[in-house]
């Protein structure tokens, strides 16, 4: 049986279908019997929802341009 630790870091994978049959299996036998973790898959999926729904927009552009140099610097550090 899958941890609660596994659960997490497999969740992702999961609600994208990416699991083998056998690993997918194990994971909905471990959501079965966990609470916790049916809470945790709910969450996750209330949360994809949420952010499906939301209109893209761009950053003002000082603070893109701020941004993409601060990830310049981060490089050289």
């Amino acid at each position: 049986m899958l941890t609660c630790k596994e659960i997490t870091e497999l969740n992702t994978d999961y609600l994208e279908g990416k699991l083998s049959t056998l690993q997918s299996l194990k994971f909905r036998f471990h959501l079965a019997r966990c609470q916790h973790c049916r809470a945790f898959i709910r969450q996750m999926k209330a949360v994809i929802r949420l952010l499906a729904a939301l209109v893209p927009e761009a950053p003002p552009e000082p603070v893109r341009d701020a941004l993409l140099q601060e990830f310049r610097n981060w490089k050289s550090r």
